[in-house]
């Protein structure tokens, strides 16, 4: 194997992809951030919900959201909950409920008509995740939904799907996290630079 043109090759593709996501995601993009905008201006909070390198991604942007992203704006912590780090609530529902459940039943406490879920799924078609997106929908929240490939079954389900354009499960988690950061630091900057 050739290690270096393995890595002339990966850097290749991610960097193909993001021109990929400039050409195919700008509008879905826009349309986050004025969804998360309204809500987080009507006191509404994001709950974040995914699998494995989805899981952390969900922890990742919550953490983003209550602490800061760009530093040049002092601003309030933003309300966001990550589904994805309370071990004793998932190995209970795991174990309890089923870990198909785990994130709808979450969804179901935590939140309220008008919040927002974000669903990651690299597939589109996580079972725990779609079971949750119904739940918030059954509740009359929003959900934006981080996908990849055709955008699978969760394609549907979402109010707003961004789709990253790529089959290769790396290259859709790079996508993923480098969308949330482009979208969370333009909610910073519309509700809080001067």
């Amino acid at each position: 194997m050739d290690k270096k043109k393995f890595i002339s090759d990966s850097l290749i593709e991610s960097s193909e992809t993001k021109l990929a996501i400039q050409k195919e995601c700008m509008n879905d993009i826009l349309s986050a951030v004025d969804l998360l905008v309204k809500a987080f201006k009507d006191g509404k909070k994001i709950l974040l919900c995914g699998n494995g390198g989805s899981a952390a991604d969900c922890q990742h942007i919550a953490t983003e959201l209550m602490i800061r992203l760009s530093h040049d704006i002092n601003r309030p912590a933003l309300p966001a909950v990550a589904l994805t780090t309370d071990t004793s609530n998932l190995t209970a529902g795991g174990n309890d409920i089923g870990f198909e459940n785990v994130f709808a039943r979450s969804v179901e406490g935590l939140g309220n008509e008008d919040d927002v879920l974000l669903a990651i799924s690299t597939s589109g078609n996580s079972v725990n995740v779609i079971k949750a997106v119904e739940k918030a929908k059954s509740k009359k929240m929003k959900v934006i939904g981080f996908l990849g490939g055709n955008g699978g079954k969760l394609k549907t389900l979402c109010d707003l799907a961004i789709i990253i354009p790529s089959n290769n499960v790396q290259r859709i988690q790079e996508g993923h996290i480098t969308v949330a950061h482009i979208i969370l630091e333009l909610v910073e900057r519309e509700l809080y630079h001067d």
